[in-house]
């Protein structure tokens, strides 16, 4: 296969020096990255790194300042309404009229993207049971809660199968429960588009994306899986193993100190021996039944962390990369692009 049309079927978006102006003020670029197909990628950064003016290039919203941006093989700047039927967008506001039904707005929704009608009514019915509103299709959009809201938002940006799904903030204003069946609905979709997703809720980023962009200053300074840009910017390695405690620790208080518990200690001090380990923390976990033990060295002992607890007669429940380097990454990524602004580096 020729070099080119065989990048073009793997490339889903390919952007070049892209950069948005409003007025004098800089909001976004230059910038320069590809996303693949079937990827899924998370865009970071604190308020006004440019993530929401990137979204909104990308979904054919805005138009960029200087730059090329090729999607799916078509010029974004040059064609904009083809890119447009490619994409699928929810905005951090999602765009809803309150006084329709979620069936009836979903069908003008179709509409909008000039589906036919047999389509329209084949893919409300698809979306609402993906997205759990076949009970309430036939309610009024302003007296949904705020989930079912985001939820209905989430469908009228699929209900024309587009191939490139574009979500900034869709955990905006959503409860723990909400955000969990979020992640879900994100994980359903996964398989069946590209997705670009914004977010300030770090954990839901590191559980749903294959790739990280972080901006700052409306510039990309690091972009890479999480593992990559952890092994990058940090210099240990964080794991974090859970043990069940006997009784199943009942009588666990979240703020116990587990610490000085005769097993949680015997597992610390069984822990200390392995050679690299740096530091070690440990939590209650009530929920598990157990305590959290937060491992810090100086590669990967995950393999040596379950040998040693198991050995000592540990009942080992979860053992996974420590949830917080993804935070860690992130505020020294930020710091360091403040330093370097301090300093007068043109780069940051």
């Amino acid at each position: 296969m020729d070099e080119a049309l065989r990048t073009a079927c793997i490339t889903m978006i390919s952007a070049s020096g892209l950069a948005k102006y409003f007025g004098g003020k800089r909001a976004l670029g230059p910038v320069s990255f590809e996303i693949g197909r079937g990827d899924t990628v998370g865009f970071l950064g604190l308020n006004g790194a440019g993530k929401t003016t990137a979204l909104r290039i990308l979904a054919g919203d805005l138009r960029p300042s200087a730059g090329s941006l090729i999607v799916n093989g078509s010029d974004a700047i040059r064609d904009p309404i083809a890119v447009r039927r490619l994409v699928g967008f929810l905005p951090e506001q999602p765009p809803l009229y309150p006084d329709m039904a979620v069936g009836n707005y979903l069908r003008f929704a179709g509409r909008l993207h000039g589906m036919a009608p047999a389509d329209v009514e084949r893919r409300v019915g698809d979306v609402e049971e993906l997205m759990g509103l076949k009970d309430v299709s036939r309610e009024i959009i302003r007296h949904l809660s705020a989930g079912y809201r985001q939820r209905v938002g989430l469908a009228q940006a699929v209900i024309h199968e587009p191939e490139l799904l574009i979500l900034d903030e869709p955990a905006h204003d959503l409860d723990p429960a909400q955000i969990a069946e979020m992640r879900a609905l994100l994980g359903a979709l996964r398989d069946h588009h590209t997705i670009l997703v914004s977010s300030h809720n770090l954990p839901e980023i590191s559980q749903t994306c294959d790739k990280l962009l972080f901006l700052d200053g409306g510039k990309i300074i690091a972009s890479g899986s999480e593992a990559e840009l952890a092994a990058r910017w940090l210099d240990t390695f964080r794991s974090e193993v859970a043990i069940r405690l006997p009784d199943g620790g009942r009588e666990l208080e979240l703020d116990a100190d587990v610490a000085a518990m005769p097993p949680v200690a015997a597992a610390i001090a069984a822990l200390r021996s392995i050679e690299g380990v740096l530091e070690i923390k440990a939590m209650a976990v009530p929920q598990e039944g157990g305590a959290s033990i937060h491992v810090e060295s100086g590669e990967d002992k995950r393999s040596e962390i379950c040998r040693i607890l198991v050995e000592q007669g540990f009942e080992v429940t979860r053992l996974e990369r420590s949830r917080e380097k993804l935070e860690s990454v992130f505020l020294d990524l930020v710091r360091g692009a403040e330093r370097a602004r301090d300093s007068g580096n043109p780069a940051a």
